[in-house]
């Protein structure tokens, strides 16, 4: 895991990687249970969204881990 990388002559942390790469999956995700129309069977939709979104992050960065 990266600790800082360069971005445009400013310092960013690498979480940044991590977060644009889980809205890319979370986005494609998204639209396959949109298409599914899972979210008929949910109690809360926003809230089992950012369940989601939650879960691909992590997983990126624990993926990555040493």
């Amino acid at each position: 895991m990266l600790r800082e990388f360069p971005l445009f002559g400013a310092l960013a942390p690498s979480l940044l990687l991590y977060f644009i790469g889980a809205i890319l999956l979370y986005v494609l995700l998204d639209q396959l249970a949109s298409a599914l129309r899972i979210d008929r069977f949910l109690w809360h939709p926003p809230l089992a969204r950012l369940g989601v979104f939650l879960c691909v992050l992590s997983l990126l960065v624990l993926s990555t881990r040493p």
